[in-house]
């Protein structure tokens, strides 16, 4: 199934645009990923869940996407406008007394399990910048090449009135150089630049600096614009489609991408650029640098002190698609609770079809909620819109139930499609009490299994408890002998 009737908000035009890919049926699309510093909050499940959402529908429509979103795990410095101060994971390893890479395994993983539990599909391709630093130097030798940019003590820098002489350096962000020159003028430690607002491709690195890599100018590290630029390259090639993250990074990181980009290859690379809009607490952004984020741990479990109780990782997929992604969702508890009982409202219709049993004759008509689905997600995603309507087929569903309406067989395998292929192939949620009773089946099982393991080996009979261990290992659980008994895990 392939339509062309999607329209989607270009950040660059200000304006919707027909999406069109440049290879059909072949999408690439690009996510900034998260830096692996601390654990995921809130405000990291919103561009999550947003181009996950573009993800399955652009699947949906039959196109052959390839999903790339990168780890950050260098060069992410402090005072992200200016590219000064401390690597943000280096200065997490000096705190911690751990190796840098330690912390990037740590917070990798609880970044994977909180995007598994939010239910959203892996990327294609997950690069991490330190697995391309060849890529990075290469394309800053070609800056230098082309004299868009040049070396000072080491360290190698953007020029941006250069750039300015044959591009526009601002046109996605709307910032100008005028405001540039004047915001940056006066400040310390930027002697070795051409320009105060001259951005770093390449830093050398201080005696005690831990992450560093030889390069032509020094042994240093990338900067944190340029490693986006150089994987978007290797994996889509030099013009793709889709480039998406979170409002914020339109200044500096993504008008810097662009500048960087457009001078090494001679054209933009990117035909959209999409941007979630953000988290707020009490109408303050939530950021890890401003303190006020509740880690997706605490929402899950309800351990922070703003929480009145622990919202399921559904219940946040629900509340975060209940919103337009262009526009701000604020925090606050009684919309996490009011989410809460719209998510079961939804999954207790869901369930109640298996109750219903058909007419011969219907009273209702669903066709036309299918065809509106569709026009909700064509227009730039609409899915608090698709769920407007979903909720039209709630409360379908209960007025069958009722006996105030009836509805035949074509007409109830209609909304099982409906729900199917909008509420859980589309928006990806999933029916969480199903989950949880399906764990607790599990659970069960394995104890009954764990049980019959230790009767075979209470009676020396080794075959069987080596068959019964081997066995589950085929199918991905692991068994582990403790003192205090057998435990069970899976792979």
């Amino acid at each position: 199934m392939m339509q062309n009737n999607l329209f989607i908000y270009n950040s660059l035009s200000k304006k919707k645009e027909q999406f069109k890919p440049i290879h059909p049926p072949f999408v690439g699309i690009y996510l900034c990923g998260p830096t692996v510093y601390s654990d995921t909050h809130l405000g990291h499940s919103r561009p999550a869940i947003t181009f996950d959402l573009l993800f399955r529908y652009l699947t949906h429509l039959g196109y052959k996407v390839r999903y790339v979103r990168n780890i950050t795990d260098v060069g992410h410095l402090e005072n992200e406008t200016l590219g000064e101060g401390e690597d943000r994971i280096e200065k997490k390893a000096r705190q911690e007394q751990i190796e840098p890479m330690e912390v990037v395994q740590k917070y990798v993983n609880a970044y994977h399990k909180n995007m598994a539990q939010l239910n959203t599909l892996s990327p294609s391709i997950e690069p991490r910048a330190t697995g391309h630093i060849i890529e990075q130097i290469e394309l800053i030798k070609t800056l230098i090449k082309s004299g868009y940019a040049y070396e000072s003590n080491g360290s190698v820098y953007f020029d941006i009135l250069k750039y300015n002489e044959k591009y526009k350096y601002g046109k996605l962000s709307g910032r100008v150089l005028d405001e540039l020159m004047s915001n940056t003028r006066n400040i310390d430690g930027q002697e070795e630049k051409r320009n105060s607002f001259d951005f770093a491709l390449w830093k050398k690195a201080s005696p005690e600096h831990l992450m560093r890599w030889p390069s032509p100018w020094s042994d240093g590290f990338p900067g944190w614009h340029l490693e986006c630029s150089a994987m978007s390259i290797k994996y889509l090639g030099e013009e793709f489609d889709i480039h998406g993250g979170g409002m914020d990074l339109q200044f500096p990181h993504h008008e810097c991408e662009i500048a960087q980009s457009t001078a090494a290859l001679g054209k933009e690379s990117v035909h959209y650029w999409m941007h979630n809009n953000m988290i707020t607490i009490n109408g303050q952004k939530m950021a890890r640098s401003l303190g006020n984020f509740i880690t997706l741990d605490q929402l899950f479990s309800g351990d922070h002190p703003v929480l009145e109780q622990a919202y399921s990782p559904m219940t946040v997929r629900f509340y975060i698609l209940q919103a337009h992604y262009r526009s701000t969702i604020d925090f606050s508890n009684e919309a996490l609770q009011a989410a809460e009982k719209g998510f079961q409202k939804m999954m207790k219709a869901v369930e109640s079809l298996d109750k219903i049993k058909p007419s011969e004759k219907s009273t209702v008509d669903v066709t036309n909620l299918k065809g509106k689905c569709y026009e909700a997600l064509d227009d730039d995603l609409n899915s608090p819109m698709v769920l407007s309507h979903l909720f039209e087929a709630v409360r379908l569903v209960n007025s069958i139930i009722d006996g105030s309406e009836k509805i035949d067989l074509p007409g109830l395998e209609s909304l099982r499609e409906l729900f199917q292929t909008f509420l859980f192939e589309i928006l990806g949620l999933k029916n969480e009490s199903a989950t949880a009773g399906d764990e607790k089946l599990t659970d069960e099982l394995m104890k009954i299994i764990i049980e019959l393991r230790q009767a075979a080996k209470d009676h020396k009979d080794w075959p069987t408890s080596d068959k019964i261990r081997n066995e589950l290992k085929i199918a991905g659980i692991v068994i582990k002998d403790l003192k205090e008994g057998a435990e069970w895990e899976r792979e």
